[in-house]
């Protein structure tokens, strides 16, 4: 099952998200298996981080939560709200998809 997670930063939090960036990158490569789509969101400016969002594959809510729970952004406290959805799959053109990371 699909389950979307947004997670959106608190006020001040960019030194957090700074701080705990390696950990969050090293959690997300240790669930490669249940990751199906990651990316910070951003400001207007392309620049500055306003959030992010997840999307998993896992068996139940239940796994959704406990992997949102763990994760080393959520964590440290960067995020002000988090926000847990189940999704069906509609349509999927990976192709579509922007070729940097920037999504230019």
């Amino acid at each position: 099952m699909l389950y979307i997670i947004y997670q959106e930063d608190g006020p001040n939090s960019a030194a957090l998200r700074e701080q705990h960036k390696p950990a969050h990158f090293d959690y997300l490569d240790a669930h490669q298996d249940i990751l199906v789509l990651g990316g910070a969101m951003l400001a207007d400016d392309d620049v500055t981080r306003v959030g992010s969002v997840l999307i998993i594959n896992v068996a139940s809510r239940e796994a959704a939560e406990e992997f949102s729970a763990n994760e080393p952004l959520r964590q440290a406290g960067v995020f002000r709200e988090v926000k847990i959805t189940r999704m069906r799959r509609g349509q999927w053109n990976p192709a579509a998809a922007p070729k940097t990371p920037e999504g230019n």
